[in-house]
């Protein structure tokens, strides 16, 4: 699957930093499928806490994310995602550095083969620089090196995929047969 780049919108407060205060934000939001929720103590301010979220979309989750306390954020924020592979993330932020593209924070993980990535930037407009030079860098084939060790001990694996044996291995195998 090609990756997918889209602007989101991150709705955010600022809350007591105190245990429930996460679930006592989210409970107006049940009805509403996340994609990203993320909570963090304020640097430096140990009694505060930050809770981001995305998406909220629809009349009755901008309601619900009101009731809970959340506004827009005005962060200008991509979400991206699809399938995973070797060198994805530091393809697009070799591409982002080299225009000169600030970051003001990036969220990513891998779960079963799949990436989910949010970054956030200074601005919109850097938001949307970004966005092409991002699926550029994820379309990109990766770039290996002419050989790589296999898993399996005693194999090489060429750029192609060939598997060749190492002469160690072979030695190996006539020494038990002796």
């Amino acid at each position: 699957m090609a990756v997918r780049v889209r602007p989101i919108r991150l709705w955010r407060t600022e809350t007591d930093n105190r245990p429930g205060a996460l679930a006592s934000t989210l409970e107006p939001l049940t009805g509403s499928s996340l994609q990203v929720v993320m909570g963090y103590r304020l640097p430096g301010n140990t009694g505060r806490a930050a809770i981001e979220l995305a998406p909220v979309t629809g009349a009755r989750a901008t309601s619900a994310a009101h009731t809970a306390g959340l506004s827009d954020s005005g962060i200008a924020a991509l979400a991206i995602d699809g399938d995973d592979r070797p060198g994805l993330g530091h393809a697009i932020a070799r591409a982002l550095a080299d225009a000169g593209i600030n970051m003001e924070f990036l969220v990513a993980q891998v779960v079963g083969g799949r990436h989910s990535t949010i970054i956030g930037f200074e601005n919109g407009a850097d938001a949307e620089r970004a966005a092409p030079l991002i699926s550029k860098a994820a379309a990109a084939p990766r770039r290996s090196a002419s050989r790589t060790t296999s898993a399996r001990a005693g194999r090489k694996t060429t750029a192609r995929g060939a598997v060749k044996r190492t002469a160690a291995r072979g030695r190996a195998k006539s020494r038990r047969s002796r």
